[in-house]
């Protein structure tokens, strides 16, 4: 299960960025997830719910955002959400199209609670 590293991963990063404001906590940490992240969204909430489990009497809570996989049309610009693995473009009916969107792991934003 990746998903307790990745979760590690964010919980570091967000307590690092809590040092450089001395006397701040962790509040609440964002997240973006595409469907081709291979990331589990509910595994990760359950991961980070369990690292964070009885460390402060209130615990940062984690924000996803997931993201749809999307695609681009070289030729007419169009993007879409692809269904059912067709990556043809429905605007122009291009047969080949390519990735625009949904494969990012990202930390979007870390909440803080200053003294």
């Amino acid at each position: 299960m990746h998903e307790m590293s990745i979760a590690t991963s964010i919980l570091d990063a967000a307590n690092r960025e809590a040092l450089l404001h001395p006397g701040s906590r962790v509040t609440k940490v964002g997240l973006r997830i595409g469907e081709w992240a291979g990331v589990d969204p509910a595994s990760l909430q359950f991961c980070f719910d369990a690292l964070v489990a009885g460390t402060e009497s209130q615990p940062p809570s984690l924000d996803i955002d997931f993201r749809l996989r999307q695609n681009r049309c070289p030729d007419c610009g169009n993007i879409f959400a692809p269904k059912d693995y067709q990556i043809e473009c429905p605007g122009c009916g291009a047969a080949v199209t390519e990735p625009a969107g949904g494969s990012e792991l990202e930390l979007a934003y870390v909440e803080l609670e200053e003294p």
